[in-house]
């Protein structure tokens, strides 16, 4: 069967934005410091992810492309890491490197799974593209990942200091609370979710339960990618994030919890109400640049979310969408 032109114009389209968002988490070390900017390598992966699997009408499916097109233009990968490299490391070259830098951050949880979540968000666009990137490239992808061992479990809790959650993410689970695979992960995602009676905007909560659906699909990603073992080991670290948070389930609009956080503030805020979901064209149509892109989480939460409601069909009760709305940016209130 023949492509079509325009097919050929996407397909290319989707290449591109991939290179761009393994490019900038590769030259994020380099070129920053520090491992944050990859936020926004890593949505724009994510941002494939979403409307590859969540099945978008065309117009939304557009209007989010057209999203993640502005992030790249305001948060550029840099030339050197953009270029294409006359013989690209091969996939599973790159994987392996990946990978390994992953298993050397398995002292503990760091800054709630990100070497996780850039890992798996890595890993997925190098599948997609069949190989990628110079030596360089590779490597600093691999690079930022290791920077991850020994640092903080997060910084932004309700009821637990830092010390307190690396305690968590060391202690021994019982083997039956353990998700087993990625439709019990999911399913338990889901269920974190629709038990918070009440969610406010704060690292310390609306954030950290997004990373509990980003961190719970990018083990679920290395899972589906073949790394059972990496599945297995980062599992007791999600439970960790998920057990901390249940001191936040039920916070009344008055109370003032022991807040450990160098960003938040007392008292904390009720979070907005999006009225629109990433499924529907309206929702991509507001002005997120204004937002910078909630920090790449405007498709790093949809991408995770609408994921485990595709791996646990059976679920969510209720809640579990509802209180997804509260996750979202502010600009739908």
């Amino acid at each position: 069967m023949s492509v079509s032109p325009a097919d050929l114009e996407r397909r290319e389209a989707e290449r591109t934005r991939l290179s761009a968002g393994l490019a900038v988490i590769a030259g994020c070390l380099a070129e920053t410091g520090d491992v944050w900017r990859a936020h926004y390598g890593a949505a724009a992966i994510a941002s494939w992810l979403f409307r590859r699997d969540a099945a978008l009408a065309p117009g939304a499916e557009a209007a989010a492309a057209r999203q993640t097109d502005a992030m790249l233009a305001a948060h550029p990968p840099g030339a050197r890491f953009l270029a294409a490299a006359d013989v690209p490391v091969p996939a599973a070259e790159a994987e392996r490197a990946i990978a390994d830098a992953l298993r050397g951050t398995l002292d503990g949880l760091h800054w709630v799974g990100h070497n996780f979540i850039y890992a798996a968000h890595a890993i997925s666009a190098l599948r997609a593209l069949g190989g990628w990137g110079s030596a360089e490239a590779i490597g600093g992808i691999a690079g930022l990942i290791a920077r991850f061992r020994g640092t903080i479990p997060g910084r932004s809790w309700i009821g637990f200091k830092a010390g307190e959650v690396k305690r968590l993410a060391a202690a021994s689970y019982d083997a039956a609370s353990m998700p087993s695979d990625p439709v019990r992960l999911s399913a338990a995602a889901l269920g974190e979710l629709a038990a918070f009676k009440r969610i406010y905007r704060a690292e310390a909560h609306h954030d950290l339960i997004g990373h509990l659906l980003t961190f719970a699909h990018a083990l679920n990603a290395l899972h589906d990618c073949g790394y059972a073992d990496l599945f297995r080991a980062g599992v007791p670290q999600w439970l960790a994030i998920a057990e901390a948070l249940r001191a936040g389930r039920d916070l009344p609009a008055d109370a003032s919890p022991r807040l450990v956080s160098p960003v938040d503030r007392l008292p904390l805020r009720p979070a907005a109400r999006s009225a629109r979901l990433p499924a529907e064209e309206a929702f991509w149509t507001r002005d997120y640049a204004a937002a910078d892109w909630d920090f790449g989480h405007v498709f790093k939460f949809p991408c995770s979310f609408y994921d485990h409601l595709r791996r646990a069909p059976d679920g969510p009760p209720a809640a579990a969408a509802e209180n997804f709305r509260r996750l979202l940016p502010d600009v739908h209130a």
